[in-house]
């Protein structure tokens, strides 16, 4: 697989990796014997190579060695070419023999779309500096040798695409072409987003594990002349032995300089027993105006002694160096793996994942260097058995912005994210044992059509090095075992959070437990809060069992049959509940606040007077009043129960007024029926009231803003505790 040097961050993750997987690791390279006990998830005994399909059929006779090629011998015992061959047409060559290419004899047709097919029971040798050149290359042999400096070359000589496929730009900005990838677009049209202009498009999704299509040509600054770069060829290898490999096997796209796109990758597809050599095999995009999107490959070998380079990246863009072509796809057969590697090059341009198998599943899916993924359908599964990796400076999107009404699924043993971001619009269903963040993302945008996502992680969900997730909707986080939010800037927020069924919850220092989201915009679904009420809600005093997360109960921030909670960061919401959970500590460094976050207006509220200026919020005791030339203006009232207090703090003004202060919020720790075993506190539990000097200055004694309104203060909200002694 392509080797491309991580960054610090995506090592120290890695490493992290390993040791949670497994304590004491073996790092081994050599035989399958041996790879049965690496790192790796490959399962050997499982496997089965498929049956390539036969030769494709010619019209043509087989070629002879002598006669046709000018070579020594017979391609029934060992045909020798010592001098180069150029073809005009398509060659097939059958036989039970050997082919050997002396040093420097080069056999081409460089004729787009030419094919060279040999059909040999004996090997194939190319010799240094040798090569085979062709638009489609086929070879059924025991044994290929491409030794260093020797090429099987079929960049930029691809025939036709599919048809029905879209993969050459039709207009002329010079957009690259596409096949496994997008190709690049440096023109955005008005109204849209970088993201939402791409040149060729992606095909052959069906065939990534068998794939055998050309690339596309990239498009054109003109009309009248193709300057975009040709599409990458086809090369098959079925080896029944081995393949020596320290040369090139190439089906890049063609480059299209500063006036046309890159041209995309092509296919090669490669069956063997086994393989050794440290050589490349690449079906990159070309480069151009627009870089071209990577082309597909695909290995089935056994037994691999060496590991070549492997190359599916998208072609630089010239003209936007920040958006180059999207990769391609690799799929390594063995261990039912998807690889997506951009090699570090930079792109707004997507690789589209489409439907994934079932019966049998893969086993990986592994995104990284840069590359971008989207799974654009409405309704989406992404199962694998194994991992899914998204790795320096990956990104995986669900969905269609801005259509936030679809759902998704992701299923995975392990879920890794470094360096990475995933974005769902619409709702996700996650599924994995292990979760682990290192500096990375998940930002979800609901509508009001699907608004609730689930991510449950059955053993580990841990967030380093200030990851964040985040949703503009409904999020329940479920699992057996941790939740630890190791540092600054770790954070879970939503405008609803429930986090349930962990063993232990972790909340470390300078990070943050959120719901609902601070500056929601009037697009985010905010819970409803029952400002108006002074009645308690039943279910702060009388919880239901589920911990599901249910739109219609007054929480924004629940966590539910958690065993140990330790806050050593800030849990913040404005009604936070405790349900069923055995043992609280809040640590010197600590806080879980409501303070601020209850109503702006509510039964206590503060008036506001035509002049401006307001009265403070009432609730336990009533509020302050304002003067203004000496005339008052009357605080809130008094309200609640001193008993079994569960009401909202009230805030002067309402929620029109842009300077309006608010309440506190309500914490409330247990129920009823299920006290706290044991809390302690060295940090704080506050719910207090807004300050107007929170968010407004003092000059001369007097609160200015820009609205001409001077609220009060708002009043402090509830904290309600079940304890046992």
């Amino acid at each position: 697989m392509a080797s491309t040097p991580f960054s610090l961050s995506c090592f120290l993750f890695l490493l992290i990796i390993v040791f949670l997987r497994n304590p004491n690791p073996r790092f081994v390279f050599g035989s399958e014997e041996e790879n049965s006990n690496s790192l790796s998830i490959l399962t050997w005994h499982d496997y089965s190579p498929p049956t390539p399909p036969s030769p494709p059929p010619f019209d043509l006779p087989s070629s002879s060695c002598e006669d046709d090629l000018g070579g020594v011998g017979s391609f029934d015992s060992h045909c020798k070419l010592k001098s180069s061959v150029n073809l005009t047409e398509d060659l097939y060559v059958e036989g039970n023999g050997t082919l050997s290419l002396l040093d420097g004899v080069s056999l081409a047709c460089p004729v787009a779309g030419c094919f060279v097919a040999v059909n040999l029971s004996g090997s194939i040798r190319l010799g240094n500096r040798s090569s085979i050149v062709a638009g489609r290359v086929y070879f059924i042999a025991a044994n290929i040798t491409v030794p260093v400096d020797a090429t099987v070359n079929t960049t930029a000589l691809a025939g036709d695409p599919p048809e029905h496929t879209t993969g050459t730009p039709s207009t002329t900005k010079g957009d690259g072409g596409g096949h496994g990838g997008r190709g690049a677009s440096c023109f955005v049209k008005e109204g849209q987003l970088p993201e939402d202009s791409w040149g060729g498009d992606a095909y052959s999704w069906a065939r990534l594990e068998k794939p055998d299509s050309y690339g596309s040509r990239g498009g054109s600054t003109s009309r009248e002349v193709k300057y975009g770069g040709g599409g990458g060829g086809r090369v098959w290898l079925k080896i029944s032995d081995t393949i020596d490999l320290d040369g090139v096997i190439s089906a890049d796209g063609g480059d299209g300089g500063t006036d046309g796109g890159g041209g995309s990758g092509g296919s090669i597809f490669i069956v063997a027993s086994k393989m050794k050599g440290i050589g490349n095999i690449s079906a990159s995009g070309g480069n151009g105006l627009a870089g071209g999107g990577g082309g597909r490959v695909s290995i089935n070998i056994f037994s691999r002694h060496d590991t070549p380079d492997i190359y599916v990246h998208g072609g630089r863009s010239y003209g936007c160096s920040e958006n180059n072509g999207a990769a391609g796809t690799l799929f390594d057969a063995v261990p039912r793996s998807l690889i997506v590697d951009n090699q570090n090059l930079s792109t707004l341009t997507d690789t589209l994942l489409l439907d994934f198998p079932y019966q049998p599943l893969w086993t990986n899916v592994l995104v990284r260097n840069s590359a971008k993924v989207v799974v654009p359908l409405l309704w989406s599964r992404v199962q694998v058995q194994g991992q899914l990796s998204l790795l320096c400076g990956a990104v995986m999107t669900f969905g269609l912005f801005p259509y936030a009404n679809s759902e998704f699924e992701l299923m995975a043993e392990e879920l890794l994210m470094s360096d990475s971001i995933i974005k769902v619009s619409g709702a996700l269903r996650m599924s994995v044992k292990m979760f682990l963040m290192w500096n990375s993302n998940m930002t979800i945008i609901g509508s009001r059509d699907v608004a609730t996502s689930l991510l449950e992680a059955s053993n580990l969900i841990v967030l380093r090095e200030s990851s964040v997730i985040r949703s503009n909707a409904n999020l329940g986080v479920h699992g057996q075992g941790l939740l630890n939010l190791t540092g600054r800037g770790d954070m879970i927020e939503a405008q609803r959070l429930i986090l349930s069924l962990f063993y232990s919850i972790n909340v470390g220092p300078e990070s943050i437990l959120r719901g609902p989201l601070l500056n929601a915009s009037n697009e985010d679904m905010a819970p409803r809060l029952n400002c108006e009420l002074q009645d308690c809600p039943t279910e702060l005093i009388h919880p239901p069992e589920d911990c599901n997360v249910n739109s219609s109960l007054s929480f924004t921030l629940q966590i539910c049959r958690v065993e140990d909670i330790g806050v050593a960061g800030l849990v913040q919401g404005t009604v936070i509940h405790f349900h069923r959970a055995r043992t609280v500590v809040v640590h010197s460094s600590g806080a879980i606040s409501s303070s601020g976050l209850g109503c702006k207006g509510g039964v206590g509220r503060g008036t506001i007077s035509s002049n401006g200026v307001g009265g403070g919020g009432g609730h336990g005791g009533k509020g302050g009043n304002g003067f203004y030339r000496g005339t008052p203006v009357e605080g809130g009232i008094t309200y609640g129960h001193a008993a079994l207090p569960c009401e909202l703090g009230s805030g002067s003004g309402n929620d029109s007024i842009k300077a309006s202060t608010a309440g506190g919020g309500i914490i409330v720790m247990g129920s009823m029926e299920h006290s706290l075993s044991s809390l302690s506190v060295y940090g704080s539990v506050k719910s207090d009231g807004e300050s107007y000097g929170e968010h407004g200055g003092w000059i001369n004694n007097a609160v200015t803003n820009d609205s001409g309104v001077w609220p009060g203060g708002g009043s402090g909200g509830t904290i309600l505790l079940f304890y046992t002694l």
